[in-house]
């Protein structure tokens, strides 16, 4: 499993999304549609509507699973199907004639081959009636339904039941009991993948109490960077840049992610690194060891996650995405120039409909890092709204797509700069500080990915309210794509909306190659307007990456940069080349 994932049943384990296959219709008697409708108006006249889901008077069970339910056909054409269904918070999120694991409920209710009659439909609310008789061919069960009912629901809640109720058997409540503490929810990735045998294999870097959780996790990034050309102008620009030539350890990251172990397990997350990784607004720390995430991640009803302390603002996949994971060695330059790594604040998030859509808002304020207090640094509002309006083949093939804002109150001066995409830099554009009244920020995402293929694209433009300089306004975006020439397909996370690392189907330690990815990307940044002259900057990168483990990379990628300012045009290109480690 990944750091960052939302569990769901297997696609084997699903249904299509349509209506279930359903059993034949009757010689004689109403149609399979004319008996449901009946009953599920009946059954509102059972006492109890609304009463709380079966073998749990209190209304903590939420997670319902109905074994060997016997559906018929909705045009009475078809053959009977004996199925499993699970009612997961009063939505029906299986229909399948495949087994249901009983660690997926918190009930298990045998229906004994019994007909079931309905509304099947999967993500909608639960309103099924199981009778002790098929009204098909006894339509006296109609005129007692009272007598014949021995399981009704209703928009999610259990009217009645009559049929065995059981538990988990104690094996599978230990399974259970691991995946609830598995299930990543925050909106934000760990910053290093957990391992994929985290839930199966006890590791010597992890803990199980039983008021809390966790396991240390760490990785390494060692660069090489190149400069291998360089023009007149670029050199009188920014001087000789094969001066910051040479390697460098451009991460030590290291900390803990676990769980609070409430009924509802919390989430925390400590990180620090090694390098402050400053950019954009947080770019002035020069500290050697640095918070980078210090974070507590809470379960709220409705499926709410509150996530308070450090942390990513909720904006930009790119930016939201893990370091390690993309593509590319280092985010597109538009992001680092106008969002910040890190902020202190509060986000609030939910994904809606079966992981195809989230939601993410937050309240930021840097002051734990910055002088002045609450009081005396800049307010800011993000949001970030995704959606997919294609997600088919259990989610091998996607289209993604992402609006986002973020607002600040100018409060303390903003500044737009970034590196050309070279740590080892110097800033290629830069707008200085600028006091300003506010500042909007539009973000939008675009993605397709079908198995080893991936074309992503961020367009960003932050209008800015100092009349002193015009009300400038600034822009870019960038356009990447990627192949995974072994096959392999990037995880797409539905609880953040973003995209994760690539891991190898025969690794090297597993005596195969692992797998190999090629990258290109052209990215813009454009820093001038009004009586600002920050310059322009156009760069094309191409990349190739070896995993030859899930936490044993080596990655090189080239670079060409244009530079624009003052009517000068500089050029220039460099390698880069990575080995990152990181702990199993």
């Amino acid at each position: 499993m990944t750091g960052h994932t939302t569990i769901r049943p297997p696609a084997r384990n699903r249904a299509d999304r349509s209506t279930p296959p359903t059993p034949p219709g009757p010689r004689r008697g109403a149609s399979p549609r004319t008996v449901a409708a009946l009953l599920l108006a009946l059954v509102t006249c059972l006492p109890g509507a609304g009463a709380s889901p079966a073998g749990d008077p209190g209304g903590q069970d939420t997670r319902i699973l109905l074994r060997n339910v016997t559906l018929p056909h909705q045009t009475g054409r078809g053959g009977d199907v004996l199925v499993n269904m699970l009612v997961v918070d009063g939505i029906l999120t299986v229909v399948t004639t495949d087994e249901i694991a009983t660690d997926e409920a918190e009930t298990v209710i045998d229906c004994e081959g019994k007909t079931a009659f309905g509304m099947f439909m999967v993500d909608q609310p639960a309103n099924i009636v199981v009778l002790d008789e098929d009204p098909r061919q006894n339509m006296d069960v109609l005129l007692d339904t009272r007598a014949h009912i021995l399981f009704a629901m209703r928009d999610g809640n259990v009217l009645t039941n009559t049929l065995p109720v059981a538990s988990p058997r104690p094996e599978d409540r230990e399974k259970k009991e691991q995946k609830k503490r598995a299930v990543w929810i925050a909106y934000a990735p760990p910053p290093v993948a957990l391992p994929v045998s985290y839930l199966t294999v006890r590791r010597w870097n992890q803990w199980d109490g039983k008021a809390f959780s966790g396991i240390f996790l760490g990785a390494t990034a060692l660069d090489r960077q190149q400069w291998v050309a360089q023009d007149a102008d670029s050199m009188t620009r920014f001087g000789d840049l094969s001066a910051y030539n040479g390697g460098e350890i451009r991460a030590i990251r290291f900390g803990s992610v676990g769980t609070l172990n409430f009924r509802r397990p919390w989430f925390y997350t400590i990180f620090l690194t090694s390098r402050a990784f400053d950019s954009g607004f947080d770019g002035t720390s020069s500290s050697s060891l640095k918070v980078y995430d210090l974070r507590l991640d809470i379960p709220l009803p409705h499926q709410l996650t509150l996530s308070i302390g450090k942390q990513k603002e909720p904006i930009s996949m790119e930016r939201l995405a893990g370091g390690f994971y993309l593509p590319l060695l280092e985010r597109a330059s538009v992001l680092d120039a106008m969002l910040p790594a890190r902020d202190v604040g509060v986000t609030l998030s939910r994904t809606e409909l079966g992981g195809r859509m989230t939601w993410a808002g937050g309240l930021f304020n840097d002051w734990l890092s910055a002088p002045g207090g609450p009081g005396g640094n800049s307010n800011t509002l993000v949001g970030r709204v995704t959606w997919l309006p294609l997600a088919r083949d259990d989610f091998g093939e996607v289209v993604h797509l992402g609006l986002g804002l973020r607002y600040t109150d100018g409060k303390t001066p903003l500044r737009y700069k970034t590196e050309p995409e070279f740590k080892q830099s110097p800033l290629f554009v830069d707008t200085g500080e600028l006091r300003v009244d506010n500042a909007l920020t539009l973000d939008l995402e675009a993605s397709w990915r079908k198995g080893p293929l991936w074309i992503s694209g961020e367009f960003l433009r932050s209008s800015v309210r100092d009349a002193a300089s015009g009300d400038p306004v600034f822009s870019g975006f960038n356009v990447t794509g990627s192949w995974i020439l072994t096959g392999e397909t990037r995880e797409y996370d539905t609880r953040g909306a973003t995209f994760g690392l690539v891991r190898p189907a025969t690794p090297v330690s597993d005596g195969g190659w692992g797998a190999f990815e090629v990258a290109a990307r052209y990215s813009s940044v454009d820093l001038s307007d009004g009586s600002v002259d920050g310059g322009t900057m156009d760069i094309l990168s191409l990349g190739g990456s070896w995993y030859l483990t899930d936490t044993f990379h080596l990655r090189l990628d080239y670079r060409r940069i244009t530079s624009r300012q003052d009517g000068e045009r500089g050029t220039s290109d460099g390698f880069l080349l990575r080995m990152v480690l990181m702990l199993d």
